[in-house]
């Protein structure tokens, strides 16, 4: 019977792993009588980049290792066929339309597997890139079929194809090659990624991209950058350049940093975070310092009663929404001073009277801030951005209700006013995971942080845990109401940790965090087995 008719078997993840320690006895028994195997012995020019020497067959004649793809986000759905799968041999191509949208994918595939790009026809022994507008998974879904000797990686659009190579790339790293059959993968939540704090502490740009690499690796696709808060504003800025801080990105910089997100179908996040968190702008104009009825200034926060505090973060919006070319823009809206004072309106006389001259005699504090962040949220949509906010900027019961169309980020439920996440799913808000009890990296470990392990997130967090370790109901939790999460670094104390210890430390808790997000269903390997397979699918730090 030809291979080719042979009938797909579904393998279930405890049949595969019988299957892997099945076949790798066979191997060793091979090995102790003095049976040939294939081995590579090409060294790769820079190991951050390209495959380990290890892991590189000159040969695909060695049968490739049979179950599921080992790879980190694990693959959804694996159809088992006959035969011996592919590795990458001497000879073999990446296959792709060099004047097409998939040209940059198939270089990139080229480059991690040493192998060379040619236009095709695909023959034995090459991997072929395609699109098929239409197919199942959506635009981040892909298609990887190994048989007769060849790879064919499919999706509807650009993203799942380059998924799908990744997907290739960590197979060879983890086993050589890829098995006989079918994958057909797709994640569970849109948004998925990583949050980093520049501004309390600088990152060389150089740093930045190597987490994004990082990032495209585990399939991760977004990348907040918050750049400016009270300890440094860290992009350069053409409206406002007095603001800046003296180690900051240049715009140069910047767009190599989106150049690159882009070609791994990252969107880069820009956060101008107000009215709170604005330090390093007061710096520069403390005309609009708030200050409470004794004089007291409140830290970081603009006196939002001044329209001249709102023409300068809104010179900045503008600026930044053009520098960004990516379909969101973080508005922050958290932690602002005056809403933390037990009594508002005593505390802060004057913008009580302002929010009572601008929306009526009932209207409070809270409403002049809730006005301040729709007016924001109005910019950016008119720049044609989606707004986001952090959960504690939404307040209820008020005269001015909050923008339903401002996407919440929710990461805590310890600030004043955080409410549970189901009162926001109730609005038909949607919401962003970044518990800040699972996915917080706070360096120094200050108010009562600390260090998330990658294990706990492992078993323990999935996108419907918003808050604390109680996950919202089920008919909530689905991925058109919680649209994904971000992992989060903070540089509280910035000096707590070098680029390269945060780095070291995020890569096991970024791995289990884009699992969860990939698939939120708790894993069925062990957390053992999961961070041996991290240390070889994932480029070094």
């Amino acid at each position: 019977m030809r291979l080719s008719k042979r009938l797909p078997v579904r393998i279930t993840r405890t049949a595969a792993i019988r299957g892997t320690v099945s076949a790798l006895a066979l191997l060793a028994a091979m090995s102790v009588m003095g049976c040939p195997r294939t081995s590579g012995s090409h060294r790769a020019k820079d190991d951050a980049r390209s495959l380990p020497a290890s892991a590189a067959p000159s040969s695909s004649t060695a049968p490739a290792p049979p179950g599921p793809p080992r790879v980190v986000p694990a693959v959804r759905s694996f159809t088992a066929a006959g035969g011996p799968g592919w590795r990458p041999g001497s000879g073999a191509r990446v296959v792709a339309d060099p004047g097409g949208p998939l040209a940059d994918a198939g270089r990139r595939l080229a480059d991690d597997l040493k192998l060379k790009t040619d236009a095709g026809p695909a023959r034995r022994g090459d991997v072929e890139l395609a699109l098929r507008p239409g197919q199942s998974g959506g635009p981040e879904g892909y298609e990887l079929t190994t048989h007769d000797g060849k790879v064919l990686i499919t999706g509807a659009d650009e993203a799942g194809v380059f998924y799908g190579t990744r997907t290739v790339v960590q197979a060879v790293r983890s086993g050589g090659g890829l098995p006989e059959g079918t994958v057909r993968d797709s994640p569970d939540r849109p948004q998925r990624g990583l949050n980093l704090d520049i501004a309390r502490k600088y990152f060389p740009a150089d740093w930045i991209k190597d987490r994004l690499r990082q990032m495209a690796d585990l399939k991760l696709n977004q990348l907040g950058l918050h750049f400016s808060d009270d300890q440094g504003f860290r992009i350069d800025s053409d409206s406002h350049p007095e603001i800046v801080s003296e180690q900051h990105l240049t715009k140069t910089e910047v767009r190599s940093i989106i150049d690159l997100a882009s070609s791994l179908h990252i969107a880069v996040v820009p956060e101008i975070d107000s009215p709170g968190h604005l330090g390093a702008v007061l710096n520069a104009h403390p005309g609009l310092q708030l200050r409470d009825a004794g004089g007291t200034v409140a830290r970081g926060a603009v006196d939002i009663a001044d329209p001249d505090a709102a023409t300068v973060v809104d010179d900045l919006i503008r600026e930044y929404a053009d520098l960004f070319p990516g379909p969101w823009f973080h508005l922050g809206a958290d932690e602002y001073r005056a809403l933390m004072s037990k009594d508002p309106q005593t505390a802060y006389p004057r913008l009580a009277e302002a929010a009572q001259q601008k929306y009526g005699p009932d209207a409070k504090v809270q409403d002049l801030a809730t006005g301040w962040l729709n007016d924001r949220a109005a910019l950016v949509r008119s720049l044609g951005k989606t707004p986001k906010a952090w959960n504690d900027g939404f307040f209820t019961d008020g005269v001015v209700t909050p923008d339903k169309n401002i996407e919440v980020e929710y990461w805590t439920g310890k600030e004043l006013g955080a409410r549970p996440p189901t009162e926001y799913l109730n609005e038909g808000r949607p919401l962003v995971n970044l518990n800040d009890e699972y996915l917080y990296y706070v360096l120094g470990e200050p108010n009562q942080f600390r260090y998330p392990t990658g294990e706990r997130i492992f078993r323990q967090w999935s996108p419907a845990v918003l808050r604390g370790t109680t996950p919202v109901p089920a008919g909530q939790a689905g991925p058109d109401r919680i649209l994904g999460g971000r992992f989060a670094i903070w540089c509280d104390k910035p000096d707590a940790q070098t680029p390269d210890q945060v780095a070291n430390g995020i890569r096991l808790p970024l791995a289990a965090t884009a699992q969860r997000l990939w698939d939120p269903a708790v894993p069925q390997q062990s957390w053992q087995d999961f961070t041996a397979l991290v240390g070889r699918v994932l480029r070094a730090p």
